[in-house]
């Protein structure tokens, strides 16, 4: 899960980083209001993605008539960045942020590192915008710095990188408080990343978070109420947000063939042979392991409002649930909402006979597959053949 810019600080200065004043807006005149507390401001549109500022997202204005007259023009407008791709995203509110003299400007995260089964701090004395140009075309410029999950964060480990990026004396010391802070918050709340970029040198001589991205697992959320009432549903996929509310897993991808799927593993395993006859999946879709009726109707109708889905495929192994009662289940759903693409089921696992003769008897017009490589082929035809 992730939440905007504006929430990210209020967490972390909660847990004592510092960050700069500001206030959120989402009218020119509450922007207008904002902005008399500053003799400078900048305005930030707040969307979940990176490089607003290229995007003309982030805007520095001298008075709370130019702040008025700035955000006029960014709320409600489609700001389209890098990570947004040609859409762009709906701007419906900006953080208006006092302006900060800055000296230098450094990159600093806390990551998971799945190869140590641990957390990695992860720090650039070149940060910015550029920090995944530098990290590709320059990684010596990147300090990368282990943290054990059972023993948290120690000062040694945050004194080595500060050494690496030259901070020395009272800001070494302000640079491991903020580093043990963003660990505890990592730790506490089950974040996926905490990153501030650009941690700045002020040019009265402290560290400041002038910019923060906060992730969470999806999956530790039932322990955090707190972090999920910060859910802005407005920046996520429709698709992913109904399918969040049926307990569905879905990823929105850019082929033509719909995947429905029980296991996570299976469903990639789908992709992949679809991929392998010519095919492009839709979406990774894992119903679990009770493909309810009612999951399953939910399932077909995220599948069918997008509208680049030629074809679907249901890709089942009955192991707890069995194949009749998923059978009955994919019958229903399709009958209920009226199948207006090619459907082709395979089934395999516990009472798959019995499944198979559901799913003939049903009048329906679904195309039956043997096995895998049998259901992609019939999927990537129906869908209108390989690219």
């Amino acid at each position: 899960m992730k939440i905007h810019e504006y929430q990210a600080k209020e967490l972390l200065g909660a847990y004592g980083v510092p960050v700069p004043g500001g206030e959120v807006a989402e009218t020119p005149e509450e922007v207008f209001e904002a902005a008399k507390a500053y003799d400078k401001c900048v305005i930030k549109a707040q969307i979940h993605s990176g490089g607003r500022g290229k995007g003309g997202g982030v805007k520095l204005a001298n008075s709370p008539e130019e702040a008025k007259a700035i955000a006029e023009k960014m709320i409600g407008m489609q700001l389209v960045t890098k990570q947004t791709g040609p859409e762009g995203k709906l701007v419906r509110k900006v953080l208006v942020t006092e302006a900060t003299n800055i000296a230098k400007e450094y990159y600093l995260s806390i990551a998971v590192d799945n190869e140590n089964a641990g957390l990695v701090i992860i720090a650039s004395a070149a940060g910015g915008t550029e920090i995944e140009e530098t990290a590709a075309n320059h990684p010596e410029l990147i300090v990368k710095e282990p943290i054990s999950v059972y023993e948290g964060f120690h000062n040694y480990k945050g004194i080595e990188v500060a050494r690496k990026l030259g901070l020395s004396g009272e800001l070494q010391k302000e640079f491991i408080g903020i580093l043990r802070n963003m660990t505890k918050l990592f730790l506490e709340k089950d974040c996926s990343l905490v990153e501030i970029n650009p941690l700045v040198l002020t040019e009265e001589g402290h560290l400041l978070a002038l910019d923060a991205k906060v992730n969470f697992d999806d999956n530790a959320l039932m322990r955090h109420p707190e972090i999920v009432a910060l859910r802005d549903v407005n920046e996520e996929n429709p698709k992913e947000v109904k399918a969040s509310e049926y307990d569905l897993n879905y990823i929105s991808l850019e082929g033509n063939i719909g995947c429905l799927v029980n296991g996570a593993g299976l469903a990639m395993a789908t992709m992949d042979i679809i991929k392998k006859f010519g095919g492009e999946p839709a979406n990774f879709l894992d119903v679990g392991g009770s493909a309810t009726t009612e999951r399953v109707t939910a399932a077909f109708e995220i599948l069918l409002s997008d509208p680049n889905v030629k074809a679907i495929m249901v890709n089942i192994f009955g192991g707890i649930m069995k194949c009749d009662i998923i059978a009955e289940g994919v019958v229903a759903a399709a009958k209920n909402i009226g199948m207006t693409v090619p459907l082709v089921v395979r089934l395999e696992g516990t009472n798959v006979d019995r499944g198979k003769e559901i799913l003939k008897e049903s009048g329906l017009a679904i195309i039956a597959a043997e096995d895998m490589a049998d259901a992609a082929r019939k999927a990537v035809a129906a869908a209108g053949g390989a690219k």
